[in-house]
């Protein structure tokens, strides 16, 4: 744990660390390994006329990182609580009770899991044989999985990317999204938590061992055979798949901005919106939570407290609209008009945030380290890595 903190505060300043540069051995193995061959890092021209440049190469190969993570974190929703078939690899005959506990939110829940992991692989998938056609390739983050992941029935028991065992969840995409002021427009604008608590202490969404699921049952009332505990791991799931998918939904149209190829925009531009439709699914179900409080003080616990409230009865608009970024009624799913561009022009409904400063891919790196995600790795060389990749990213500019 020190080493992950200490980790974590050399990433916070990415200047600090860019640099101080990365150690010979680590640049040899990035260099043979991880970034590959053909191109640097960087990308390279590929023309004079409009084709792709090593800004929209920059792009790619951030995107294509952050769907093997988000890949990563949704085959180990998908081993416990998803639908078991053929279509996604590498299952375990799931976690039956996990996946009970689940429904509570939507019955439809294991193959929602199970649709959107087949989304985030084929993303990887396709994203590294585009580069590849362009004579780049992808990085490869499959070295730096050896964080142990759950050993609860249904899990293959690998060593991960992510961490979702040590999870502190920012939900006040719930709040942002229903709420007249934008992040990009207004600055300080307040944006409260939809699960206060989920953003202290750090939180399983996923059954670590036995224990977790221990003392529940599959009865005809599911919200009294499923124990508490495994209700609360299931609804941090719930909210913990909302704030992933609401990061990627404002990454691609961020960094489509920069990007100057057209084929390259297409692909932002035809991926990005399945996040989103991710992202609605998910927030609509996360608002089924029943209201509830654990402690999670069993084998494995970390003593983090939850409470979860009924957030159908919560705060709903108010004429004139909140300023305050707290309202939370759970069946406003649908974007809320913000502002935008300028105090000229009337709300309207958007994707928020869409600035590199709020949501461009230094931003999405910071935002995973601050869920938690990376709890547990100990190369170094791992965030340096990704930090470098969303520097280079957000450096990239459309050229005229």
């Amino acid at each position: 744990m020190a080493k992950h903190e200490t980790l974590i505060k050399k990433s916070a300043n990415r200047r600090t660390f860019l640099k101080t540069g990365i150690t010979a051995a680590g640049a040899a193995t990035m260099g043979a390994g991880l970034l590959g061959g053909g191109l640097s890092a960087f990308g390279q021209d590929q023309g004079e006329d409009g084709d792709i440049t090593k800004g929209d190469i920059a792009i790619l190969k951030f995107l294509n990182v952050i769907e093997q993570i988000e890949a990563d974190l949704w085959t180990q929703y998908s081993e416990l609580g998803g639908t078991q078939d053929n279509e996604v690899a590498g299952l375990n005959g799931g976690n039956s009770l996990y996946t009970a506990a689940l429904t509570i939110l939507d019955g439809d829940m294991a193959q929602y899991i199970h649709d959107n992991t087949d989304d985030e692989n084929s993303h990887v998938a396709f994203l590294k044989a585009y580069l590849e056609s362009k004579g780049a390739e992808a990085v490869d983050l499959s070295p730096f999985a050896t964080i142990p992941g759950s050993t609860a029935t249904g899990s293959t028991g690998k060593t991960r990317l992510t961490n979702l065992m040590k999870l502190t969840i920012d939900t006040s995409f719930w709040s942002r999204y229903r709420s007249i002021t934008n992040p990009d427009f207004d600055p300080g604008a307040k944006f409260v938590q939809a699960v206060p608590s989920l953003n202290i202490g750090q939180h399983t969404a996923i059954p670590r061992t036995d224990a977790d699921t221990a003392g529940s049952t599959i009865g005809s009332d599911l919200t009294k055979s499923i124990t508490t505990h495994l209700q609360a791991i299931a609804f941090t799931a719930g909210f913990h798949f909302a704030f992933i998918e609401a990061g990627g939904t404002s990454l691609y149209p961020t960094l489509a901005q920069q990007v100057t190829n057209l084929e390259v925009l297409r692909i932002l531009l035809s991926i990005g919106p399945s996040e989103t439709m991710h992202f609605q699914t998910w927030q609509d179900k996360a608002g089924n939570a029943l209201p509830l409080t654990d402690v999670d003080k069993g084998p494995g616990g970390t003593g983090a407290t939850v409470t979860f409230t009924t957030l159908s009865a919560a705060k709903g608009e108010t004429n004139p609209e909140s300023l305050n970024g707290d309202t939370l009624q759970a069946n406003l799913i649908m974007p809320e008009p913000t502002h935008f561009l300028s105090s000229k022009f009337p709300p309207v409904s958007i994707i928020r945030p869409t600035s590199t400063q709020n949501s461009g891919a230094m931003a999405a790196v910071q935002g995973f380290v601050n869920d938690g995600l990376f709890i547990g790795q100990q190369n170094p060389e791992f965030l340096k890595l990704l930090f470098q990749l969303a520097e280079e990213a957000d450096e990239a500019r459309r050229r005229t």
